[in-house]
């Protein structure tokens, strides 16, 4: 028998095999980076490499929500999300750089910008 999405007729296997595939494909990486990062000094090359990708990832992510977004966002126009962006960004490094406070600025920013040229 073959685990596939189809292979049980029970309610809750679709759950379990969603469980299963999202999951376990994750969670050795996870468990490998557990298992060596004891052994990494916090200054040490990989742990600066793997900082660097997960910095570029979140700025790619974030940019492609400005840029490209979807969902509600789509209505709003690129100049507000990026003057929200804008405001966020430059609370953040001109003050105390606390990001709750910068993100709470940039969503207000949005819905206010949003609200008052009624987008």
């Amino acid at each position: 028998m073959t685990l596939t999405f189809g292979a049980f007729d029970a309610p809750w296997w679709p759950y379990l095999f969603i469980i299963l595939a999202g999951t376990l494909p994750t969670d050795v990486w996870r468990w490998l980076g557990v298992s060596f990062a004891g052994r990494l000094r916090d200054d040490s090359e990989w742990i600066l490499l793997a900082r660097a990708i997960a910095n570029a990832l979140v700025a790619g992510v974030i940019m492609r929500l400005i840029l490209f977004p979807s969902g509600a966002l789509q209505d709003v126009p690129v100049w507000i999300r990026l003057v929200a962006v804008g405001l966020s960004l430059g609370l953040y490094f001109s003050l105390w750089r606390n990001l709750l406070l910068a993100v709470a600025v940039g969503g207000s920013s949005l819905v206010g910008l949003s609200m008052l040229f009624g987008v």
